[in-house]
C-alpha cells in the first residue's frame, strides 16, 4: 500500500515531466511483470536512433520506458493523451471544414408571394443574410417549369419581363458584392431600387476603408498602372494597388494584400477560395442559376457534384437534429421548394417524370415539425433549416 501511494503522489506532482514520470510507471511495472520478462527483453530491441535519451537517463531505465510504452494495458499519462487527441482531431476537422462546401438551393417562384418590388427585395435580403450567418459556400436559384414568368407586382415594375429566378440572382449577387464595388459591377436598374433599405450582411470580405486584412475583394482599372506591367485594381482603400496581370477592366478579383501595408508594393490575384482555405475565413457565397431543379445538380460546379443530397418539406421524415446523422460529405447541398414545395419542382421536370421525390435526395426532411402556423415561409424555413442542421454538419465534418 505504502508503495501504490507514493506512485500515485510521484504521478501527480510530476505531471509536467513526462520523461521522469515514465520512468517511475516502468520501474513499478517491471516488478508486477517478472513472468513477461521474455516478452519484454524482445520489446527493448530499439532502434539506434531511440537509443539516445535527452536527460541522459542510464541503459535499464530506457529499457524500463520502452517496456511501459509497449504495454497497452498500461495507463500512460492519460491526461496528456487525451488532450493531444483532443487537439489533433480539432486541428484536422478545421482543415477539412476550409475544403468541405455547403450549397443551398431554391425556387425562384418563392418571390411569387410577394405583393411589391420593395417585398420581393426584402425577401432576397433575409435569404442573403441566413446564408451569409451560416456560412453557405454556394446558392443555386433554379426555375420551375410552370412558372417560367413570374406574375408578382416585383417583376411588374421591372422594366424587363424576367422569372422571379432572375430577379433573386441579380439581388443575392449584388448584397455578396462589398459596397465599395458595386458601382462599378453593378449599373443602375430598377429592379436595384430598394437595395438600399436592406441591412448589409457585414461579411468578412465587406471591409471598411480603414480596415485591413491579408486578402481584399476587389474590380480591375482601365487606367495604366505608373511604372508597371501589371493592372490597377480598386480595392476600396485611400489608393488603387497594382496586381502582376494584365486584365481587362470591370473583373472582380481577390487580392492578396498581406502585412504590409505599403500601396505602392506590386499584389498577386489569387482564387476566391483562397482565404477560406488557406486562412480559415468565411468569403462569401456564390451565387448560381438553374433553369430547372435537375439543372442544379447536373450543373454543379464542384468536381464529382454533389456527394449528399438533403431536400426539405413539411412532408418529411422527422428526426430531431441531435439523432440525425449526415455521412461525411465533401460537397452537401440542402434543397428548398417554392410555394407548392419540391414535390410541385419534381413535376414539373421532365428530367424527374415518374419519381418519387424521395428518389431525388438522400434524405427528404421536416426541419420544423408541430408548427403553429399552416404555411412556413421561405425566409423563415431558411433560418429555421440551417440551424438544425448546424451540429449534424459539424459533427459529419469532424468525421473527415
Amino acid at each position: 500500500m505504502g508503495k501504490k501511494n507514493k506512485r500515485s503522489q510521484d504521478e501527480s506532482e510530476l505531471e509536467l515531466e513526462p520523461e521522469l514520470t515514465k520512468i517511475i510507471d516502468g520501474d513499478s511495472k517491471k516488478k508486477k511483470n517478472k513472468n513477461k520478462k521474455k516478452r519484454s527483453h524482445e520489446d527493448t530491441e530499439i532502434e539506434p536512433e531511440q537509443k539516445m535519451s535527452l536527460d541522459g537517463d542510464s541503459k535499464e531505465e530506457k529499457k524500463k520506458k520502452k517496456r511501459k510504452r509497449k504495454n497497452k494495458n498500461q495507463e500512460e499519462e492519460p491526461e496528456l493523451v487525451t488532450e493531444k487527441t483532443k487537439i489533433q482531431e480539432e486541428e484536422k476537422g478545421n482543415v477539412e471544414e476550409g475544403r468541405a462546401t455547403v450549397s443551398i438551393a431554391i425556387a425562384g417562384s418563392i418571390i411569387h408571394n410577394t405583393q411589391s418590388l420593395e417585398l420581393a427585395t426584402r425577401l432576397a435580403g433575409q435569404i442573403a443574410r441566413a446564408a451569409t450567418i451560416f456560412r453557405i459556400d454556394e446558392i443555386v436559384v433554379f426555375d420551375n417549369k410552370s412558372s417560367s414568368e413570374i406574375e408578382s407586382a416585383a417583376t411588374n415594375a421591372s422594366d424587363s419581363n424576367e422569372s422571379g429566378a432572375s430577379f433573386l440572382v441579380r439581388i443575392l449577387k449584388y448584397l455578396e458584392t462589398p459596397q465599395y464595388l458595386r458601382k462599378s459591377l453593378f449599373p443602375k436598374q430598377n429592379d436595384l431600387r430598394y437595395v438600399g433599405m436592406l441591412p448589409p450582411l457585414d461579411a468578412p470580405h465587406h471591409l471598411r476603408k480603414h480596415e485591413w486584412e491579408q486578402y481584399r475583394e476587389g474590380v480591375t482599372l482601365s487606367e495604366k498602372a505608373p511604372n508597371s506591367e501589371g493592372t490597377l485594381v480598386d480595392v476600396g482603400l485611400s489608393k488603387s494597388v497594382v496586381v502582376d496581370q494584365v486584365l481587362g477592366p470591370g473583373i472582380r478579383v481577390t487580392v492578396a494584400m498581406g502585412t504590409d501595408h505599403d500601396l505602392d508594393l506590386v499584389r498577386q490575384i489569387v482564387p476566391p477560395s483562397k482565404p477560406r482555405e488557406e486562412a480559415g475565413m468565411y468569403w462569401g457565397y456564390k451565387v448560381r442559376y438553374a433553369s430547372q431543379l435537375s439543372s442544379v445538380f447536373k450543373e454543379c460546379p464542384f468536381e464529382g457534384g454533389y456527394d449528399y443530397l438533403i431536400g426539405t418539406s413539411e412532408h418529411g421524415l422527422v428526426i430531431s437534429s441531435s439523432e440525425l446523422k449526415i455521412p461525411t460529405f465533401r460537397h452537401l447541398l440542402i434543397a428548398f421548394g417554392g410555394l407548392a414545395g419540391l414535390e410541385e419542382s419534381i413535376e414539373d421536370d421532365n428530367q424527374y417524370k415518374g419519381k418519387n421525390v424521395r428518389d431525388v435526395f438522400n434524405v427528404y426532411l421536416n426541419t420544423c415539425p408541430h408548427q403553429g402556423s399552416r404555411t412556413i415561409r421561405a425566409e423563415e424555413a431558411m433560418f429555421i433549416s440551417l440551424q438544425y442542421f448546424q451540429e449534424p454538419i459539424s459533427r459529419a465534418v469532424r468525421r473527415l
